[in-house]
């Protein structure tokens, strides 16, 4: 979804600072434009973090974000936010993947009191250096 971010320099820092207005109090900062956009994704899932229950905004439209009072002295650009991560269903997964792999799995997972679903999820996001939702 396309929502609004407001771009302002601050004198004596690098880069750029933001706020994106539909996420009461998110702002997010980056070294260039291109950073700061997509550091806008994370701000966004960091807002909702522990509370995936908050309505989700509808984005603002730019006339009303040009004409506000945090607009002033920035520029506006537009991001896209994924809010895919806020979808908790679980969906089925076919992989391949080597019998002995597979076992190692299994065993890890026993251990830890999981099914082989859980464990490979909770791997998969250990590795990519997120956290798992419960």
């Amino acid at each position: 979804m396309k929502y609004p971010l407001i771009v302002h320099t601050d004198p004596g820092m690098d880069g750029f600072s933001a706020e994106l207005p539909d996420f009461a109090g998110c702002f997010t900062a980056g070294a260039t434009v291109e950073e700061l956009a997509s550091n806008a994704q994370e701000a966004v899932e960091l807002w909702f973090d522990g509370e995936e229950d908050k309505a989700v905004p509808a984005p603002s439209s730019l006339d009303v974000v040009l004409a506000s009072e945090e607009a002033r002295g920035g520029v506006v650009i537009v991001v896209d936010v994924d809010l895919s991560f806020l979808d908790k269903k679980a969906v089925p997964v076919n992989i391949t993947m080597p019998v002995y792999v597979r076992n190692t799995i299994d065993r890890a997972a026993k251990a830890r009191g999981l099914t082989r679903s859980a464990f490979i999820v909770e791997s998969a996001l250990h590795a990519a250096g997120r956290e798992a939702r419960r």
